[in-house]
Order: structure tokens, then sequence, then C-alpha cells
């Protein structure tokens, strides 16, 4: 069915739509009302059309339509899958997944509080995210201090156990030994709750009530400790500035730009206090109006905190405000005003927030602007020192992983001036070779590689492909072979056979960082701290990174042992108590460093690390 048709079945109802190109990929996920109307809308007349839109539409070979109950179920759908799917030509915070939560088990009997990287649909609540990890290992400390939450691993206690040190030097209740009960237990995670939400000034009043009936009741170490309690408590508050005289918890949004890039800035305002700030670089903005950028931002935002304020005070009045407001309202379970204060304190503080913003854009465009600098001289590096007859704009590296010859895989990663290009990478299953032999291996990849290549290109010469469509018809100005003088010798055979010998290959050896070239006896040294020799590196790394995901994958159908193998600091022991914990290597994928960490005998920085391995090689 083409588009066409597709187009006159679209029903008149509320939903989601995703907009795929010639490849499959999604491009652009939107939501409407009517998804007849609205998807229509793309393929009439372009005249109305923005310069983004025109590109997207371009680019557009079919699409897709979830139907949903309502709009606000399609605006949360939506902002999941732009989440989920990062498509080109959506609004979407930049490397969202990256920032650090802090989370607290309120799901368990007696719950605890750490970060993490991961939100998962758990029962637990996530307060973040933050953009400065510092702030979050502080934040840690101080409640570490004034609320004594167990740290111990394990989710659920045993109440019949020795407490650990932690309870001896008063830094938890002992709950594993019956020293506290869960109601006590559950009244100071609320009181931390508080906290996170920035209603210190409410929890200091509920902590001085408490001081001042123990010490009526004559309980004076209790009061004491309420008392500290609240001292530190009021030394925190007592640095946080008084911004604005309304009580009221605000959310503060400033949004700047300049051409297509873009930086909204957060500041948290709590019973008129500044507590925090944060700041987020939006991708995909194109030529997009200034409240449709901060209203994506906004959904999306707002989709992945804990916390929704009473007021969310914007320098530009975003788009879809009633729809926005009506879903926050959900969200919090009482009513939520977004506005644009025109006078006052307020007023001075959004001019403040986009000041911000305006001056976080500017660092991030000279970061960027010294990374395309380093970028380009490492290219021209590589052109000087392998006496290239072009700038290598095109670079494709190959990689081969195998465990003792079994499940062997090959991979192809693309570099386009200097920045990898996901969507061309390719990954090989070995088909023809036995046993561990990377140099046949080898010769296999490069040979299905080029050879598609030729293929396509003939297609192409006789009206059968078009150019647009083709799949392996870019030649790379360098290829990079992953291992020495031998894997080099052993692609450059079936390369020349295949009529691609024209191309510059050279072997990168990894113990040295030699590169090797087919003509020369003597290895070519890049200097040690050259921009074009870190290229290479984070290239070379990327193919490894790459083959070894998929080599996992297939080896994940037979064996969590053979995954585990690959971990460093897992030895038999541990590797044995993490099967019979997760069984699978799907569970184990899944899990969250806390959850690794409930493992006996994994310590929480081990399993931290065992968490960035797996998902930094599953990127």
């Amino acid at each position: 069915m083409d588009i066409q048709d597709k187009l006159r079945l679209l029903p008149d109802k509320p939903g989601v739509y995703l907009m795929k190109n010639a490849d499959g990929d999604i491009i652009y996920v939107g939501k409407a009302v009517s998804l007849k109307n609205r998807v229509r809308s793309y393929f009439q007349s372009s005249r109305a059309h923005s310069p983004k839109v025109r590109s997207m539409v371009a680019q557009v070979e079919d699409f897709e339509y979830i139907l949903t109950d309502s709009e606000i179920e399609a605006l949360i759908l939506e902002c999941n899958l732009i989440k989920k799917h990062r498509p080109r030509y959506n609004v979407r915070l930049k490397d969202d997944k990256s920032y650090p939560y802090l989370k607290l088990t309120v799901d368990e009997e007696f719950p605890r509080l750490f970060m993490t990287r991961r939100v998962v649909r758990d029962g637990a609540r996530y307060y973040g995210p933050y953009t400065n990890a510092g702030a979050v290992h502080e934040t840690l400390r101080v409640l570490k201090q004034v609320f004594p939450l167990r740290s111990c691993k394990k989710k659920n206690v045993d109440r019949n156990a020795r407490p650990c040190l932690n309870y001896h030097i008063k830094k938890c209740l002992g709950p594993c030994n019956n020293q506290i009960s869960v109601k006590d237990y559950r009244d100071m995670v609320n009181e931390i709750v508080l906290f996170l939400e920035g209603r210190q000034e409410e929890l200091i009043k509920q902590i001085e009530a408490k001081m001042t009936k123990a010490a009526e009741q004559m309980e004076y170490e209790r009061a004491a400790l309420y008392r500290d309690q609240a001292k530190a408590l009021r030394a925190i508050v007592e640095k946080q500035k008084v911004v604005v005289a309304d009580l009221t918890d605000q959310d503060f949004i400033g949004l700047a730009r300049e051409g297509e890039d873009c930086c909204a800035s957060v500041f948290f305002v709590r019973s008129g206090k500044l507590l925090g700030r944060e700041h987020y670089i939006l991708e995909g903005v194109g030529d997009d109006p200034s409240a449709e950028i901060l209203g994506d931002f906004i959904k999306q935002y707002y989709l992945q905190v804990e916390y929704v304020p009473k007021e969310i005070l914007c320098s530009v009045r975003p788009a879809e405000i009633s729809l926005i407001e009506k879903w926050l309202t959900e969200r919090r379970g009482n009513k939520v005003q977004v506005k644009v204060p025109q006078r006052g304190d307020k007023a001075k503080l959004v001019e403040l927030v986009e000041k911000n913003a305006r001056e976080e854009l500017a660092r991030h465009r000279l970061e960027m602007e010294k990374s395309r600098a380093r970028t380009e001289g490492a290219l021209l590096g590589l052109e000087e020192y392998l006496d290239l007859p072009r700038v290598p704009r095109r670079i494709e590296c190959y990689d081969i992983s195998n465990t003792q010859g079994r499940e062997s895989v090959g991979s192809m990663v693309v570099f386009q001036d200097g920045e990898p290009k996901n969507s061309e990478y390719r990954r090989f299953k070995i088909k023809t070779v036995e046993g561990p032999n990377d140099f046949a291996s080898m010769q296999e990849v490069i040979g299905r590689r080029f050879g598609k290549a030729r293929e396509e290109f003939e297609a192409i010469e006789e009206g059968m492909l078009e150019p647009a469509k083709a799949k392996f018809a870019k030649i790379p100005d360098l290829v990079i072979i992953d291992g020495g003088k031998g894997q080099l010798n052993a692609a450059r055979e079936v390369m020349i056979n295949l009529g691609y010998g024209f191309i510059p290959t050279f072997g990168l050896a990894k113990e040295e960082e030699l590169l090797f070239a087919e003509d020369r006896a003597d290895p070519i040294v890049l200097p040690r701290n050259s921009e074009s020799l870190y290229l290479l590196q984070r290239i070379r790394d990327e193919a490894h990174r790459f083959a070894i995901t998929y080599h996992r994958h297939l080896r994940g159908k037979h064996s969590l042992k053979s995954i585990l193998d690959d971990i460093p600091g897992i030895g038999v022991k541990r590797r044995k108590a993490i099967i019979q914990h997760f069984r699978s290597f799907e569970k184990l994928l899944k899990a969250s460093a806390a959850e690794i960490a409930e493992v006996e005998g994994i310590s929480e920085a081990l399993a931290e690390q065992v968490w960035e391995y797996l998902h930094h090689h599953d990127k």
C-alpha cells in the first residue's frame, strides 16, 4: 500500500504518527487530535510549510500511526516515542539518558536512597535529572548526615540479622535488628521526600515541632537529635537566595537560541528560594518557532522529572499551553499553571534565566567550535601523515570478534567528517569460516562489503536502483583494519580482486598504535599526542565496541557466563552469584546498578562498573 492509499484510510481520531524514511528509520514523531487532518496536511501544498517540514516530508517514504483515547494520552505517547527513537526532525533533549538521578526506593519496606543513571518504572521515586553529578553527591551527603537511612544493598531486610558497622556508628537506625519500626522509618522517608521536593521550610517546622514535643516529655536525647537535624537543614536553607516573595513552588524556564542551536535553562524555586538550576541543550530545533520549541521542551522535561510545581513561569508562551496545563495538572494531582510574567520579581527572574541560557549556549557553541577545529585538524593531519590523495572525509573501519572461533562476527563503522554516522554502520555474521581464523573472517567481511558496493554500482548504471536507496555504494576515502600486517594483507587481497585496491587502506595495531601500509616495510608512527591519532583510536575503538555488541548478542542467546567473562573485576565466585541472581543476559541488561549491587559479593562501585560496561557496549 502506497502513501496515498494510507492517507485515504486515516481515521478522524486522536493518536500519534511516525514518519519513516527509505531505510525504515523513524525521522519524526507527532501527535494529533485528528490523525486524518494532521497527517494529510503534510502532503498538501508545501508553500505553507517551513523549510524544516519541507525537508522532512521530502524524505518520508512511509508512516505508521497509533490510536489513543485522548489528546493527553497522545501527548504522553509522543514524548515517550521521541525519547526512545530520538527522531532527527523532533526537538529533543540532548543526551538525556546520561543525566544522574536520585532514586528513593519507596516500594521497599525500608527504602534506600542512591544515585542512578537509569530510570525505570519499578515503583521507586526518581528526583532529577541533574546535569551536575557533584550536586547529586552533595545532596546525598547532606541527607545521609541528617537522616540515617540504611545503605545496605538488599532489597528486603532480614529483621533478625546482626546490624552492621553503620548502626554502631549511628549512620543507620538498624531496621535489620528491629531497632526501628516500619512506621517510624517511613516517617523519616517522608521527610526526605519533603527535602527532595524543595519543601525544606515545611520540613524544618515539622522537625522543630517534634523537638519541642520531645523536650516537653523530657526525652532530651531525642530532642537534641531533632535540634541538630533542624540546625543542619537551616544552615542549608540560609545559603539559599530568596528570589521572589511568593511562597508557591515554581519552576522558571528560559530559552536561548542562535541559528539552529538552542538551550533551555530551568531555575527551581521553592518557597521563594532558589534551590538550583539546570541547563539543557536541545537538538532538532531547525527553524521552529520558539513557542513550539518551548512547548516540546516542557513536555519532554516534565515527563522525566518526579516533581511538578504549582507554577511554571516561562520566557515565551509555549505552544499548546492549555493541553500542557491539563496534562501537568493530572501529573501533580492539583492545578498547575503555565504563565509568562510581565512585571515584578518574577519577570526579572525570567530575564535572569534567559541570560543564563544565553551564557550556557555561548559556552556550548564555543566548545563545539573547538571540537570542529580539532576534528578538521585531525583529518588534515591524516592526509599529510598518510600521504593521502585528499582529506579523508569518509573513513571506514573493520573489526572481527569471536571467542575461540565461536560466533564470529565482523563490524563496519563509518565516520563522516570525523563524526560517527551510526545509520551506516553494518554488522556481519561470519558464514564461511570455521574456527578462530581472523584473517579469513576479515576477508569474508571485506568481500561482502565491497562485493555489495560493486553490485549496487552496476544496478545504478542499469537504472535498476536509485542512488539514494543504495546502502553500500558510498566509497570511503580511507579504510582502517583493526589489526596488524596480517589482517591488512588479507583485506587488501580481497579489495584488489574486487577492483577497490585504489582505496588507501591501513592496519592499526592496538599494542603500540602503529599503522601498517601494504607497500611499506616499516610501520607509520603518528605523533603520540596528535588529534589524528586520537581520531583513529576513536574509530578503531568504535569498531571494536560495535563488533563486541553484536557478538555478545549472539553469545547471550547461549550463555550468560560467556558475557561475564569480558567484564573486569568479575571472577568465578562473582560470576556464579550473578548467574544465580539474574539467570539471563536480558534480565541483567535491564537491571539498574543498584539492583546489580544486591548480588552477594558485588559492591556498589563494582555494580556501577558492570552497568557502565554493559551499557557502553549496547549504545
